[in-house]
C-alpha cells in the first residue's frame, strides 16, 4: 500500500515538471514572436523616413543648365521614390524660380514671353499656360451640373453646344477656366472622338488642349485649365475654344468654335460662372477688300423692340497696327435716312480681328419696319488724332438695302424674337 502511494506521488511530481516545462517553451516562443513584431515595425518605420528623405532631395537644384542635363535621371529617381498619392504645390512666393517636370504628367512653365512659348499637348486635368502652375487634381464630381431642358433645346443647324465656366483670382493673379462638357455635336462621320484647344487671345500661338474621348457625340470633359493673366490685361482677353474630331487616320477636324470676351464679365474671387455658347463653324472666305463684320439681329414685335448683338470683325484694314490703335464699332437705327438714335462697343485695342459680344435694343414700332434702317459703322481712333472710317453697312428693306443686307433684315421680320447671324462684307462710302 505503501509502495502505490508513493508512486502515485512520483507520477505527479514528474506531471509538475513536464507541465512546466511545456510552460516554459510556451513562454520562450511567445516572447520570441513579440520581439519579431516589434523589430518589424521598427523597421517599417526607419524604411518610411529613409523613403521620405529621398523624395525632397531631388528638387533642390538651381541651375538652369543642370535641369535640362539631368532631367532624365531625376524623372527615374522622382517615378521611383515619390508616392503618387502626395500632392505637390508650388507656392505663389516662389513663381519665379524654375522647376523641373512633374510626375503624371504635370508640367510646370515658367513665366515667359507668350511669343517665345510652344505648342501645348495633352495635359493632365489640371493644366497651366503662361507663368501657371499645377495645383492638383480635382474631384470630376464637383464640377458637374444638371442639365437643364431647356439648354437641351437645340435650334435648326446647330452643329454643337459647349459648357464652360470661369473664375478669376486677384491674389495669385490667375483665370481659372473649367471645360464642362459638350452636345449635340455634328461629326463628318457616324464615329466621333473629340478633343478641345483653348486659347487666350490675342495669343494664338499657344493653348491648353484636353483629353480626347473617344465614340461619343456628347463628350463629358470635367478638366481645368489655369491662365496667368495681370488684372490690368484681362479685361482686354478672349477665351476661344476650337472643338475637333480625330479620325481613324489620327488627321483632325474643325467641328466649330466658341469666343467669349472677357471684357463683359465680373469676374471676381468666388463668383464662378457657368456659360453655355452654341458652336460656329469657321468662316473659310477670305475677308473682303474693307474686312468684315458679323452681327445677329432680332425683332420682338410684342415688345416693339430691334435688337442688334455685335460679335466680331475680321480682316480690318487698320491704318495704324500697334496697342495704341482702338477700334470700335456705333450701331446707328435710320428712319426715312434720318437719324434716331446711336450705341457703340467698346474699343478694342490693336487687333485687326476684335472680338465684341455686345447687345444694343432700340425702340421701333412694327409699321416703322419698312422704313428704318440699321447702320453699322467700324470706326478707328488714334489718341490725339480725328476718328477714321474703315468701313459701313446698312441692313434694312429694300428701300435701302439689297442682296445680305435684305435677306438679313427679311430674315429677322420672318422669325420674330429669334437671333439671326450673318457676316456682311463691309464698304468704304464716307
Amino acid at each position: 500500500m505503501i509502495l502505490y502511494h508513493s508512486r502515485i506521488h512520483q507520477f505527479l511530481m514528474m506531471t509538475e515538471q513536464a507541465v512546466a516545462v511545456a510552460g516554459g517553451i510556451i513562454g520562450g516562443i511567445l516572447l520570441f514572436v513579440l520581439i519579431g513584431i516589434t523589430g518589424y515595425l521598427l523597421w517599417r518605420k526607419f524604411c518610411h523616413l529613409l523613403s521620405y528623405e529621398k523624395l525632397t532631395s531631388p528638387v533642390q537644384m538651381t541651375n538652369t543648365n543642370g535641369i535640362f542635363q539631368d532631367q532624365s535621371a531625376s524623372e527615374i529617381q522622382l517615378k521611383s521614390t515619390r508616392s503618387r498619392s502626395v500632392p505637390f504645390i508650388i507656392p505663389p512666393t516662389l513663381h519665379g524660380q524654375d522647376w523641373i517636370n512633374l510626375t503624371n504628367e504635370e508640367q510646370v512653365q515658367e513665366d515667359s514671353d507668350p511669343s517665345m512659348m510652344p505648342q501645348s499637348g495633352p495635359r493632365s486635368s489640371f493644366h497651366s499656360l503662361a507663368g501657371a502652375y499645377v495645383v492638383g487634381t480635382v474631384n470630376p464630381e464637383l464640377y458637374k451640373f444638371p442639365e437643364d431642358k431647356s439648354e437641351m433645346d437645340f435650334p435648326e443647324g446647330n452643329i454643337g453646344r459647349l459648357w464652360f465656366s470661369t473664375e478669376y483670382e486677384q491674389e495669385s493673379e490667375r483665370l481659372l477656366v473649367s471645360l464642362i462638357k459638350v452636345r449635340n455635336l455634328q461629326p463628318p462621320a457616324d464615329s466621333c472622338s473629340p478633343f478641345v484647344k483653348v486659347y487666350l487671345l490675342p495669343d494664338e500661338r499657344s493653348y491648353l488642349q484636353s483629353k480626347t474621348k473617344h465614340k461619343t457625340l456628347n463628350p463629358q470633359f470635367d478638366e481645368n485649365f489655369v491662365f496667368q493673366v495681370s488684372s490690368k490685361m484681362l479685361l482686354e482677353r478672349t477665351l476661344k475654344f476650337l472643338v475637333y474630331h480625330v479620325n481613324k487616320q489620327k488627321k483632325h477636324h474643325l467641328l466649330g468654335q466658341v469666343t467669349f470676351p472677357l471684357k463683359n464679365e465680373t469676374l471676381t474671387d468666388g463668383n464662378k460662372l457657368v456659360i453655355w455658347r452654341d458652336l460656329e463653324k469657321e468662316n473659310l472666305e477670305p475677308p473682303s477688300e474693307y474686312g468684315d463684320i458679323q452681327f445677329s439681329l432680332s425683332y420682338n414685335d410684342y415688345l416693339g423692340r430691334l435688337t442688334v448683338v455685335v460679335l466680331r470683325a475680321r480682316g480690318l484694314k487698320l491704318q495704324e497696327e500697334s496697342h495704341a490703335v482702338s477700334v470700335y464699332i456705333k450701331v446707328s437705327l435710320m428712319n426715312h435716312n434720318k437719324f434716331i438714335k446711336s450705341k457703340k462697343t467698346a474699343a478694342v485695342l490693336g487687333s485687326p480681328n476684335p472680338v465684341y459680344n455686345e447687345m444694343f435694343s432700340f425702340k421701333a414700332d412694327q409699321t416703322e419696319l419698312d422704313t428704318a434702317s440699321l447702320s453699322l459703322s467700324v470706326l478707328q481712333s488714334i489718341k490725339g488724332e480725328k476718328t477714321h472710317l474703315l468701313g459701313r453697312v446698312v441692313v434694312g428693306p429694300f428701300m435701302y438695302a439689297r442682296g445680305k443686307e435684305l435677306e438679313h433684315w427679311n430674315e429677322m421680320i420672318s422669325k420674330p424674337k429669334e437671333l439671326v447671324k450673318r457676316w456682311h462684307a463691309l464698304c468704304y462710302r464716307t
